[in-house]
């Protein structure tokens, strides 16, 4: 017996000792994120105090050193002392010229902390793993009384790509100075090391440039608008522009100069040859000479004034353009800068006499063509400053600037690699995966913006290099960027939102190696990241803690399906209307539930709520929990019970676009019919409308339809401004029938005058209501 006790006693020692072992790793190695390469938690702790000494070979790592110690003095307030070359410090710094370039080892025990590298950014970054895994008040203001450990680790690490990008769209909001230093500094602790400016657009001018004062005297504002960014309407003759600002080149040094301190290089981009309004209602010379004028700074979307660009036929447009490079190349240290050439809308080149002139002189088949001499002759100025090109993925559309680096954003950003096949470096930046403007988590909860989600999961998700490509195309990758574009930002906060917490999965995903990824690994490191944040009251969106939905019709009653993308919380609902606290039922399943019923759920942790109470208000009707017959795959939604938000891609909508819809509701039984009305949204800045008219039509065995009530509107209600919510009635009727049908007739193209003039409908329904 004592030999089984023994046995036994070995045998609890042993999985104790395994838990205690994965939960050290755990706590501590998801401490840090981007995940390190490698790393090996040891016993025992490293302890800060006013005694701790460090050493270091030379001034370079001194500064490093002096950079980090600060932070000691502002919240423990002491600081270690720096000395040179004492191997019997507290901490080390040594160089190690066989590590790669910012690659770091860090070793910690009781005794020692050693740190070793070949670069200053090396160092700089192995410090930044130290404050991830000191408490978080280290990133605070104040004096904190604490311990000042780090758990005993060992850290060998470098990163996956060269190229760790966040791309800054100061120029549809202007985002003051104060903030991107605050943006610059957070993203360093994440080892990110670029940051490209979007200086340029038709909403705004940023850059002061010596030579060309009205370029931000004009150019840098626009009108108040209040309405979204895609429904504002151009500018008024003789209304005032107060809304904006601009970088002086004072501003710019200091963001250089803090910039270059934490490792991050800032690469300006001066957009050419479209998205230029701010700079012609400047100079409008340098229109094409067909263009209306005046030509303002554009207070949001307006294809048609978007229309208007850089004339390629005008030798004083490029002189402008040199002389503006001229300064930008003098401003900023990079050895790059983005050169646009996205959107660029050919009809005005195409009846210009100047443009048309100059394909003449050029032997240029087409306007396509036009744009790659325009973009390559700019792209050899530059490279006489000794800058490299970088530029949008449309570049591929024609003979690519040589030597350019391509950015590919589109989609999934594959135009990238036609560059790649041709010889070129690129960047990943698409903008169904990358885009950070997109919807962050569930969109009944989110701020107004536009298209689809990407929330932190999908960027965390994100994997750039695909199988199926060709040898030798991965080689020419340098690396990954999150793009920020600010349509919808009016506040710093609001910019934040959307760039806090997932610029930490872009950072995993630009560091840290593919075979990292590691979703529930990365969760506890992103708490303590966000724990930092906390400390500097920087705003960041707590999405993730929402839940997503999906409710479908069933036999006649309601599939209700939860989800959130955190594993690591419980989920609570009720069904009788009452909001859910930590006592209420745990969802383990998909719920089925009876029309009429109101669900109520939220995500729970350590007894707490953490996200935003989700209420599934289930209406009831003749039509509710029945099948739909169509071609749309979302068509389940017509007869679910949940209404849609006025966020017509919300996934509660059923969407046409540019086309009629048809669709045919199976009551189950013949139904005595008397009123039916469907949902519709209408979204004018972005072409959303409801339908030139509506049928409404039974049948007994869905092959003979009989029209039993028709609805039309107007143009000029049709096209409406705003953002509106209508049910669609019928009115009273008196029919009976089992299927009913809808017939709905697109009333696009958008007409003349609409801000997006031209292109096509949307068209979306929601819920047909039948009683």
């Amino acid at each position: 017996m004592k030999k089984i006790g023994f046995i036994l006693g070995i045998l609890v020692l042993i999985i104790s000792a395994a838990c205690t072992s994965h939960t050290q790793n755990t706590a501590t190695g998801n401490a840090i994120v981007p995940a390190p390469a490698s790393l090996e938690k040891h016993a025992g702790s490293f302890e800060f105090s006013a005694k701790t000494r460090c050493s270091v070979e030379n001034n370079m790592q001194q500064q490093v050193a002096a950079q980090f110690f600060k932070r000691f003095e502002t919240a423990a307030g002491f600081k270690p002392e720096i000395e040179q070359n004492s191997l019997q410090a507290d901490i080390v710094l040594v160089t190690d010229s066989g590590l790669k370039e910012e690659a770091y080892h860090l070793q910690v025990t009781p005794e020692q902390i050693r740190i070793a590298a070949n670069s200053e950014a090396g160092f700089f970054y192995a410090f930044q793993s130290l404050r991830l895994m000191l408490p978080s008040a280290i990133a605070g203001g104040e004096k904190v009384q604490g311990n000042w450990t780090v758990p005993a680790v060992e850290i060998n690490d470098a990163p996956r790509f060269g190229y760790r990008g966040l791309m800054l769209d100061v120029s549809r909001y202007f985002i003051p100075k104060e903030t991107v230093l605050r943006v610059i500094d957070n993203m360093s602790v994440l080892k990110m090391n670029k940051l490209h400016l979007h200086l340029v657009d038709d909403n705004g001018w940023r850059l002061e440039i010596k030579k060309y004062p009205k370029l931000t005297e004009v150019g840098a504002w626009r009108v108040e608008r209040d309405e979204p960014f895609p429904a504002r309407e151009v500018a008024k003759p003789g209304e005032k522009a107060t809304v904006g600002g601009f970088y002086t080149q004072e501003d710019i040094r200091e963001m250089v100069a803090f910039a270059q301190e934490r490792h991050v290089e800032i690469i300006p981009e001066i957009e050419m040859p479209a998205h230029t309004n701010s700079s012609l209602a400047a100079y409008p010379e340098l229109a094409c000479s067909v263009v209306e004028k005046p030509i303002t700074v554009l207070p949001g979307l307006n294809t048609k004034q978007a229309a208007i660009i850089y004339c390629a036929g005008k030798d004083e447009v490029f002189d402008f353009l040199e002389d503006v490079i001229d300064e930008v190349a003098e401003l900023f240290p990079s050895k790059f800068i983005h050169l646009g050439g996205d959107e660029a809308n050919k009809t005005h080149w195409e009846n210009c006499p100047d443009c048309q002139a100059r394909m003449k002189a050029e032997k240029l088949p087409n306007e396509e063509e036009l744009q790659s001499y325009f973009m390559k002759r700019m792209s050899r100025y530059v490279q006489s400053k000794g800058k490299e090109v970088m530029g949008w993925d449309e570049l591929t559309n024609s003979e690519i600037p040589e030597d350019a680096i391509i950015y590919g954003w589109r989609g999934e950003g594959d135009a990238a690699l036609i560059a790649a096949r041709k010889g070129h470096r690129f960047v990943m930046t698409p903008a169904k995966k990358l885009y950070l403007i997109r919807y962050q988590g569930p969109q009944w909860f989110e701020p107004l913006t536009y298209f689809g989600n990407n929330t932190l999961k999908d960027v965390y998700d994100y994997e750039p290099v695909q199988d199926d490509w060709e040898d030798g195309v991965d080689t020419l990758l340098m690396g990954i960027q999150g793009s920020l574009w600010t349509e919808f930002c009016q506040t710093s906060e609001d910019v934040e939102y959307l760039l806090f917490p997932r610029l930490a999965a872009v950072a995993e995903r630009s560091w840290s190696p593919k075979s990292s990824n590691n979703w529930e690994a990365f969760l506890p490191a992103l708490d303590n990241y966000l724990a930092q944040l906390d400390k500097q009251d920087v705003t960041y969106a707590k999405s993730m803690y929402n839940l997503d939905h999906l409710v479908q019709p069933s036999n006649g009653k309601l599939k209700v399906a939860l989800s959130c993308i955190r594993p690591d919380v419980d989920i609570r609902y009720t069904s009788d209307g009452t909001e859910p606290n930590e006592s209420s039922a745990t969802y383990t399943d998909t719920l089925t539930v009876e029309a009429g019923t109101v669900v109520k759920a939220a995500t729970f942790k350590a007894g707490k709520q953490q996200g935003k109470t989700l209420t599934l208000d289930v209406l009831i009707n003749k039509a509710t929990g029945c099948d739909v017959i169509s071609k749309n795959e979302r068509d389940y939604v017509l007869t679910n019970g949940i209404r849609g938000s006025e966020r017509h891609s919300d996934f509660e909508w059923a969407r046409w676009y540019n086309e009629d819809a048809a669709f045919v509701i199976d009551l189950g039984a013949t139904q005595n019919i008397s009123s039916v009305q469907i949902g519709t949204v209408s979204n004018f800045g972005m072409g959303v409308h409801r339908p030139t008219s509506i049928r409404l039509l039974v049948s007994d065995d869905n092959k003979t339809f009989t029209t039993i009530a028709e609805l039309s509107e107007k143009p000029e209600s049709i096209f409406e401004r705003g953002t509106k919510i209508k049910d669609l009635d019928f009115g009273q009727l008196n029919a009976t029938g089992r299927y009913l049908k809808i017939e709905a007739q697109n009333p696009g193209p958008c007409p003349e005058g609409h801000l997006r003039e031209g292109q096509g409908v949307w068209m979306c329904f929601d819920e047909l209501m039948v009683n």
